[in-house]
């Protein structure tokens, strides 16, 4: 999977949960700044990626995840796709 299916997973996801529509959302978006998530949305988002994605998500990454782009960045690297061809 690339990083552009990737990306239009995750603003399914943050649509979802979060109630945003997917024209606001952005590779560049900021889950606090520009979508107004807080700590409870981001553990839920976070549980959310790991059921549609199929992964595991560390405690330590999650500070480090601001943005959609570090999310599908993220997801890419965890399925093994960290070089690939069709970046955002």
């Amino acid at each position: 999977m690339g990083k552009s299916e990737i990306f239009e997973k995750v603003r399914e996801v943050v649509n979802e949960k979060l109630n945003i529509e997917l024209e606001e959302i952005e590779f560049t978006s900021d889950l606090i700044d520009d979508l107004g998530a807080d700590s409870l949305d981001l553990v839920d988002l976070v549980m959310a990626f790991e059921d549609e994605f199929g992964i595991k998500v560390e405690d330590e990454d999650i500070e480090n995840i601001r943005t959609i782009g570090d999310i599908v960045n993220y997801i890419s690297k965890k399925m093994g796709n960290e070089d690939s061809d069709d970046d955002l």
